[in-house]
């Protein structure tokens, strides 16, 4: 509470920590998740990912293996017991290598699906909460920070990776998975969601039949891989809008829309008001925050 005073997520002093706080309950709103390790210290939040609810509370934690669009809203908060959350970022990269680390020191005979969701929720254990709660420690003592920091992150993600979704999140690490290699497809859809969909391309690329594939993917983010490069373009135009300066019509060709009116459509579905509406919106209320 005294690292992060105002509502929202804030990247903190230490590289790839973030804080976030909310006074009052909020609305729905779209957003997309990196791979990362979510805690909530107070207060409670419901995430769908496609057809899928998520409500997560207090003392439990979420993990996203891989890059998702989301809606999310935070349920119990108040300016007496705000909604406090702790989101550590995860290098899929260092997950990987440090799976190979653990070798035959995790239970190998742990069951999940080939493909299984990208979003898990779990209760945190006292391995997990300690580590965490020493990392957030560090922001008193950013001395010590440079050193210690890295260290607790990795035993952050240690203890994810031998805990109860531990087998989940091994199998996006796994080359040979379906999990992997629907992450490999997103990985390709998130650089180049302005490019034409063409699922029999991707399939190709990742070894796997069309069928396989879009079976695959839906486990893993609840969606058609039309639907998640569909979202993709438009949060990457309403961040061209607002970060840019750019006009509606000018940002859906940039995001590979050939029409503005079916790009306002969708926008207006997604983010519940048209495009110029909903940037005005949003321009007005980080202006606020800046006061």
């Amino acid at each position: 509470m005294r690292h992060v005073v105002a509502d929202g997520m804030e990247e903190s002093t230490i590289a790839g920590l973030h804080l976030g706080r909310a006074n009052t309950p909020t609305q729905c709103v779209s957003t997309i998740y990196e791979p990362c390790l979510c805690v909530i210290v107070q207060g409670s939040k419901t995430i769908w990912l496609g057809d899928r609810e998520i409500v997560y509370g207090p003392l439990s934690y979420l993990v996203s293996s891989v890059h998702l669009p989301v809606l999310g809203q935070v349920d119990m908060a108040s300016p007496s017991e705000p909604f406090l959350s702790i989101r550590v970022d995860v290098d899929p990269q260092e997950v990987t290598e440090l799976v190979l680390e653990l070798g035959e020191r995790v239970n190998s005979e742990e069951k999940c699906p080939e493909a299984a969701c990208g979003l898990c929720v779990s209760q945190t254990d006292q391995g997990l909460l300690d580590a965490t709660a020493r990392l957030v420690s560090l922001l008193d003592s950013p001395h010590d920070a440079a050193i210690l920091a890295p260290l607790a992150r990795r035993e952050i993600l240690y203890r994810a990776l031998i805990g109860e979704m531990g087998a989940r999140m091994r199998k996006f690490a796994a080359a040979d998975s379906q999990a992997h290699r629907v992450s490999k497809v997103i990985a390709l859809l998130k650089d180049r969601f302005a490019e034409p969909l063409r699922v029999r391309e991707l399939a190709e690329r990742v070894n796997m039949s069309e069928s396989s594939l879009f079976h695959s993917f839906k486990q893993v983010t609840r969606m058609s891989p039309l639907q998640f490069q569909k979202k993709l373009r438009l949060h990457e135009a309403r961040r061209l809008m607002l970060s840019e300066g750019l006009e509606a019509a000018t940002a859906s060709y940039r995001v590979g829309y050939e029409s503005p009116s079916h790009f306002s459509r969708e926008y207006s579905r997604m983010f519940g008001a048209p495009p110029r509406t909903d940037v005005v919106k949003l321009r007005g209320e980080q202006s606020v925050a800046q006061m």
